[in-house]
């Protein structure tokens, strides 16, 4: 391929003649090289070594000015973390895999990940055993031999993300693997589990992915308590069943958060949902953009974890007996079925304590009355918030989605132009007014309660609290005589 080009970034080609007197042969080998190939940005980088993966690594920290970290002593696995004109980039360094570097890179996932460059040599000589160019340019996703998926079952959801991460059409006798292999992803730990599943929803397509993975099984495999609600019906304004109602709520949920994020574009917002939100929340897009770049445990992306919450949101809906309002078939309390639906799934796939807790209240809520109300209080603002926290942010942006993944294209303008604006109200309330609707000053505290008025601990001294911080957000109460005062005659209606 004399007229293939790779691009490498300025650190990667200074780490090349940094690294001149390293005596063992190293090689960036993996997803680096076929993203050099790609032109794609470059984060991570691999290398594979003929010598200690924790020595060269710390070599590359100290030539590079940055951190060094040993990931894995027993496998030789050392990290070096640097920060660089393009970035944070993240340089994994370990041992051959295998006897040597052509069978390390025979041993891999995908050909289009078994390629190779020599660390200190022509950057521009691709290493490549399994023809991982040729499928790079014919778009392919092929594996690199019959036993690549069998040989590690967790490459099955790789290859789903990997086909719609790049746009690559999965080889027959590849896709043919995958449905083969796909009973045995659950196999391997939970935790790669989770990861490959949140990196699924982290792509710029997530509805793409996730169809494909119900056409492969991965679904079934993973998540298989969202089958029963295929072909599950719903009464109007619903115009999906369950499921494709479900896949339109995390696409629209994915649309609206690309309407709050930087790379948003005229033509997204001409649409006149979008539009609307765009100029309804415009003057909150830079909190409500830090809230959606925030990450959790090992970096998994926020956005990524509210898009799995509206993934579970109506999973409840598989195992609630359907009843009949009088006008349409309604699922009683499916939001509490999917919450503990949803805690449970998140606990066995070994998300942290504080992801299952959000999942879980923004799953519980996302039917929350409050973005719907046409008469919002100060006191329903106040209780939204105290509910929820920053959770009701994400409770914000899920019954949106929810909404517009029920109707369709059936969509009720004037009603989408009083749930922005009731959205927009309870936002600004957060960010803007938060010590006047959400956490007002303390005027007494339990204690000064306790003392002043000759109460035991319990209970009431709570509820009072709360009855004295109801009564600052609506105007009744501003001083602490007035909280006293107020105390006392709810205490006196008690008796």
């Amino acid at each position: 391929m004399a007229d293939l080009i790779l691009v490498w970034s300025e650190t990667v080609l200074d780490l090349a003649d940094l690294l001149n007197d390293v005596r063992d042969p190293a090689y960036i080998v993996g997803g680096a090289v076929r993203d050099a190939i790609l032109r794609r940005p470059i984060k991570d980088v691999d290398i594979a070594t003929a010598g200690s993966g924790i020595v060269l690594a710390k070599k590359i920290a100290n030539r590079l000015k940055g951190d060094f970290y040993a990931l894995d002593t027993g496998r030789d696995v050392g990290r070096a973390l640097v920060e660089s004109p393009e970035g944070k980039l993240i340089f994994d360094v370990a041992g051959f895999r295998a006897n040597d570097l052509d069978a390390d890179l025979r041993d891999r996932d995908f050909t289009i990940n078994a390629l190779a460059v020599h660390l200190t040599g022509d950057l521009q000589n691709v290493i490549d055993p399994t023809g991982g160019v040729k499928d790079l340019l014919n778009k392919t996703l092929r594996r690199c031999s019959p036993t690549s998926l069998w040989d590690d079952p967790i490459r099955v959801m790789r290859g789903v993300r990997q086909s719609v991460q790049f746009g690559f059409r999965i080889e027959p006798e590849t896709l043919k693997d995958m449905r083969a292999n796909v009973s045995r992803v659950m196999e391997t730990s939970p935790e790669r589990v989770r990861d490959e599943l949140v990196r699924l929803l982290a792509l710029s397509k997530p509805v793409s992915a996730l169809r494909i993975a119900d056409a492969v099984g991965v679904l079934n495999v993973v998540l298989p308590e969202l089958l029963k609600l295929h072909n599950l019906q719903q009464s109007p304004p619903h115009v999906y069943d369950a499921w494709n109602h479900t896949l339109s709520v995390v696409d629209h949920l994915n649309e609206l958060f690309t309407t709050m994020s930087p790379s948003r574009t005229d033509q997204h917002t001409s649409q006149f949902a979008h539009g609307m939100m765009a100029a309804g929340f415009g003057r909150l897009r830079s909190p409500l953009q830090e809230h959606l770049s925030k990450t959790w445990a090992d970096d998994r992306p926020h956005r990524a974890l509210i898009l799995l919450a509206a993934l579970l949101h109506d999973v409840g809906k598989g195992v609630t007996p359907p009843a009949s309002n009088g006008k349409r078939t309604i699922y009683p309390q499916h939001e509490e079925a999917s919450a503990v639906i949803a805690e449970a799934k998140l606990t066995a796939l070994h998300f942290s304590t504080a992801e299952r807790e959000r999942v879980t209240l923004v799953v519980r809520n996302h039917a929350s009355e409050e973005v719907w109300t046409r008469n919002l209080t100060p006191v329903t603002i106040h209780r939204f918030w105290r509910r929820l926290g920053a959770a009701g942010v994400d409770v914000i942006f899920v019954t949106l989605a929810d909404y517009l993944g029920k109707v369709g294209t059936n969509l009720d303008q004037d009603r989408w132009l009083q749930t922005i604006e009731n959205a927009q109200t309870l936002l600004s309330a957060y960010y803007d007014e938060y010590t006047r609707y959400v956490e007002p000053p303390v005027l007494l505290n339990g204690n000064d309660l306790m003392q002043m008025l000759g109460l035991k601990p319990s209970p009431l001294i709570g509820d009072l609290l709360q009855f004295i911080r109801e009564a600052q957000v609506s105007g009744e109460v501003q001083t602490a005589d007035d909280a006293l005062r107020l105390a006392r005659e709810k205490l006196d209606r008690r008796v």
